[in-house]
């Protein structure tokens, strides 16, 4: 009973004691974790956000982030989660090679609360690495005479990892003479010997080949392996002895690379090979190797790399002299490291402001310090102080950190900014120091325009600039701080060529870099002007202009243009644009006699319009040159008989612009003394096919043959018109009231309509050279053939007598007459063409499928109204008569269009009449008149 009670006390006191130290973790603000080594940058270490009582939000809001000690950051805090990741690939053994338990150390700042909190994390071995031997081949030499069960130190293998991964076991195979035995060292370690189990003969075996390999506890295990190689010798019956069973020695850690640390001694009584000893290092570790090294001949220890107390205070080495005849001993050296003060304090600036208001309260955190110094002892405290003369103080915090704060309040107008030196000493002799520099800026308002670095501007810009190109930066500073010294670049609106200026350059807000919007041609604009206005960001804002003066740079970008020769059709060249002509040289031209000159202009200015002209290409190289400058070309020699008569020159045209442009110009010099010799050239050279000139040879005879056409025409035309004159010399005078035209032989495919005309003895017809048309009939005829009753008035002739002239009966207007009922068309009488219809009028047009006869009815029914003087062929323009007898609606705009069945060639005729009124007397006559030339029409 009374076990059970004190079992359940001391439950509760470790419950207790749990919470109590649980409890102070979370009051201190430490933090425990744990991941294994060789994880993934990235990985999981734990939730510091949960952990800490941080919202998710406040992580960016309150500036919390992870700091370590040293100059590699391995873990880093994730934004989005609040979860501590590793920030690199970590190796327990390259970090913690020497200690069992590796603990990295970081802190959690939050800036914003100036706070911070430190945390643990454990990093758990692995098995990533396998046992190794410093030697993979071992040499052992035993005499014969060796007694059974003599035991031989073996080199040792080594595995960086910790814990059952760690070295376990040693395995020995291949030899029946020999055995393996493990013993354990002071230290735990174990170390394998060689036993000899038989008796060596060395007549029966003079070498044995043996296996030994070194297995860990991981899983699964990794082994390494050493071969072993033991020759048997003669008889050595004295091993070598060291003066000391151990050597011990102390050196400081600024001991320069190269001094001799400790001599090892050891004697053999043996003389001869088997008193000759060698030394050599069978224990010691990997850091140990590469700081000592120990010579083989002499025993001693030299150093060859510098020791730091910090990384290590003692190295402990196992050193063997074997002698001649493989007879050995061991002894244990131990070097302890002494500490001097060779590290200064380490101050490391956690979290700072830049700035801080003026108005700041006294007391105010402004910066949050991590000060240590990894020396120890006396040498590792550390002072910290502030350099006098500003208005802050240090308060010391928990463990090595420390605050600066505001002293009293700040005044921007008598410092505008400070430069807060902390100074950390340790207490080494002499003492060693460091410095930390705080730089901080007061607040003030918005009293200071931008000022421009420069008080104007000027830029050359090349022509054909790419668009977007940056042309100049201008700058302006203002002495005001945070956003009243912001400052913000724009344009004042102009114009250049009548465009907005802002669609030619821009500038950028922030940098107040100018760029061009468009590419520049200097033919057209030679320079810019502009101003360009900076604004800071107060309230309210301040501003400043400067002047900007873009002065645009010429280019080689034109060509040279060849004015003459002339530019060929369908000329193509690999030197560029191509031109050509064709000049005449005389066979007996002597030389230096000017042929052709080519003539160039370049629409570039300068040095890129300078042009130069040579001979590229010519048919017969040296009978020809161009002037250099002059593009004269000249004979070079006098002609000779051989030549050819036809010349082909190419002539390159050249500026001087970077890279030079260029153009040529083709010329064909013909050697002939005269044009006659020149035509028969050229002829010939039309009629051969493989020559380069045929083309313009056919050209020259296609014209020729162009103006002899357009000559023969000519000729036709006047005789034509010589003819027309003629033919209207012979018709009536207008005065006589005829009407001049064409015979009414003119008309085409209407025989009824000229069999009507010629029994009427009507002519309708056009003049060639009027656009009016006019109607004769004969008056004799109309009363032989249609007799009607006489005019009621004499102004009723269709005709105008000789006191009246063409040009008055046209001008002249009548009066409507009524329509003749006994001659109304019925619905599908009307006049038009097959199928034509006019929905508009109120009735569909008949179809009717003899236009020829419809004509022919309405020409009769005008001839009899004309002989009775109430002829309607007058009652309007483009009527033909009709509009007066069918009303209003029906003009010739609603009748289709009769020149399908009547052609005049060269007028679009209409029928005139001066007719005036009629009475109803007149129209009974016409009825009758109506009904006879519808009988003679039919015969």
């Amino acid at each position: 009973m009374c076990a059970a009670e004190r079992r359940r006390g001391r439950r509760e006191r470790a419950l207790l004691w749990c919470v109590l130290v649980a409890a102070w973790e979370a009051a201190w603000g430490q933090l425990r974790y744990s991941v294994p080594e060789e994880m993934p940058k990235g990985s999981f270490v734990g939730d510091v956000a949960k952990d800490l009582g941080l919202q998710l939000p406040a992580l960016r809001d309150r500036g919390v982030r992870v700091v370590s000690e040293g100059r590699t950051q391995y873990f880093a805090l994730h934004g989005k989660t609040g979860h501590l990741v590793t920030a690199e690939r970590i190796d327990r053994e390259q970090l913690c090679r020497l200690l069992e338990k590796c603990v990295l150390r970081c802190e959690v700042i939050v800036e914003g609360e100036m706070k911070f909190h430190e945390i643990e994390v454990e990093i758990k071995d692995i098995n990533d690495n396998a046992p190794t031997f410093k030697e993979v081949e071992l040499k052992e030499r035993m005499g014969e005479t060796t007694a059974t069960g003599s035991r031989f130190p073996l080199a040792e293998a080594h595995d960086p990892d910790v814990g059952p991964n760690s070295l376990q076991s040693y395995e020995l195979s291949g030899d029946e003479h020999f055995s393996l035995a493990v013993q354990a060292g002071p230290g735990g370690d174990r170390r394998p010997e060689l036993v000899l189990a038989k008796a060596l003969d060395r007549e029966e075996a003079a070498f044995h080949e043996l296996v030994l390999r070194a297995r860990d506890g991981g899983e699964p295990s990794r082994t390494g392996t050493a071969r072993i190689r033991v020759a048997v010798l003669d008889a050595n019956d004295n091993a070598p002895v060291f003066s000391q069973a151990e050597y011990t020695v102390r050196v400081p850690e600024d001991v320069p690379v190269g001094s001799v640390l400790v001599t090892l001694t050891a004697t053999d009584a043996d003389e001869g090979l088997y008193g000759h000893v060698k030394y050599s290092l069978k224990k010691a570790t990997e850091i140990a190797l590469e700081i000592f090294h120990l010579d083989s001949e002499m025993g001693l220890i030299t150093l060859v790399r510098s020791l730091d107390f910090e990384e290590a205070d003692s190295y402990e080495l196992e050193v063997q002299a074997r002698d001649g005849g493989e007879l050995f001993n061991t002894a244990k050296v131990t070097i302890t490291v002494t500490d001097i003060n060779d590290n200064a304090p380490e101050i490391s600036v956690r979290s700072a402001l830049k700035e801080i208001s003026e108005d700041a309260p006294s007391g105010t955190v402004v910066a949050l310090l991590h000060v240590q110094d990894r020396d120890s002892g006396a040498n590792g405290e550390v002072r910290c102080s502030l350099d006098g003369g500003v208005p802050f103080r240090l308060r010391s915090s928990q463990g090595s950190y420390y605050s600066v704060v505001t002293a009293r309040e700040l005044d921007r107008e008598e410092v505008s900014e400070y430069n807060v030196t902390v100074r950390a000493a340790d207490g080494g002799s002499p003492a060693l120091w460091s410095s930390a520099v705080l730089a901080l800026r007061v607040l003030d308002v918005n009293d200071n325009a931008p000022v421009f670095a420069e008080a104007s501007y000027s830029a050359r810009l090349p022509e054909n600039n790419a668009a977007g190109a940056l042309v100049l930066t201008v700058r302006a500073a203002d002495a005001d701080w945070g956003q009243n010294a912001r400052v913000r670049y724009r344009l004042w609106e102009g114009r250049v060529r009548g465009a907005p200026l802002s669609s030619y350059v821009s500038v950028q807000a922030e940098t107040g870099a100018l760029y061009a919007l468009r590419s520049f041609d200097y033919e057209e604009v030679r320079e810019v002007g502009l101003w360009v206005r900076a604004e800071d960001g107060g309230a309210p804002a301040l501003s400043s202009n400067v002047s900007v003066r873009l002065v645009i740079v010429d280019e080689n970008d034109n060509a040279p243009q060849v004015l003459y020769p002339p530019p060929a059709q369908g000329s193509g060249s690999g030197w560029g644009w191509g031109w050509a002509g064709v000049e005449l040289a005389a066979r007996s031209a002597e030389p230096g006699a000017l042929v052709a000159k080519v003539v160039a202009v370049d629409a570039d200015a300068g040095q890129n319009a300078w042009l130069s002209y040579e001979l590229a290409k010519a048919t017969e190289p040296g009978l020809f040159r161009v002037g250099l400058h002059s593009g004269e070309v000249r004979t070079a020699r006098v002609p000779l008989a051989h030549d050819a008569a036809r010349q082909s020159l190419v002539v390159v045209v050249k500026d001087h612009g970077r890279p030079a442009l260029s153009a040529t110009a083709t010329l064909t010099v013909v050697l002939a003394e005269s044009v006659a010799e020149l035509l028969s050239e050229l002829g010939s050279a039309a009629a051969a096919p493989g020559e380069p000139a045929g083309g313009l040879t056919r050209w020259l005879v296609l014209a020729v043959a162009a103006v002899s056409c357009l000559f023969l025409a000519f000729l036709l035309l006047l005789l034509a018109l010589r003819l027309r004159r003629w033919r209207r010399s012979q018709l009536p005078a207008a005065g006589s009231g005829a009407l001049r035209g064409v015979p009414a032989s003119q008309f085409v495919g209407i025989d009824g309509v000229r069999a009507f005309l010629h029994s009427y003895s009507h002519e309708v017809s056009l003049t060639a050279d009027s656009r009016k048309s006019q109607l004769r009939l004969s008056g004799g005829s109309c009363c032989d053939t249609l007799p009607a009753r006489p005019p009621a008035q004499a102004s009723g002739d269709l005709v105008p007598t000789g006191d009246h002239s063409a040009d008055n009966c046209d001008q002249a207007s009548f009066q409507q007459a009524q329509p003749n009922t006994d001659w109304r068309f019925s619905q599908t009488q009307r006049p038009g063409t097959s199928g034509s219809q006019n929905g508009e009028e109120g009735g569909a047009w008949p179809n009717n499928q003899f236009d020829t006869e419809m004509l022919q009815a309405m020409i009769l029914a005008s001839a009899n109204e004309a002989g009775d003087g109430n002829s309607t062929l007058g009652g309007g323009t483009g009527t033909m008569g009709l509009s007066a007898r069918y009303g209003p609606q029906f003009t010739l705009q609603h009748v289709p269009d009769y020149r399908q069945n009547v052609y005049i060639p060269g007028s679009t005729a209409t029928l005139t009449n001066a007719a005036g009124k009629r009475d109803a007397k007149s129209a009974g006559s016409s009825g009758g008149n109506k009904k006879k030339s519808g009988k003679k029409e039919k015969k």
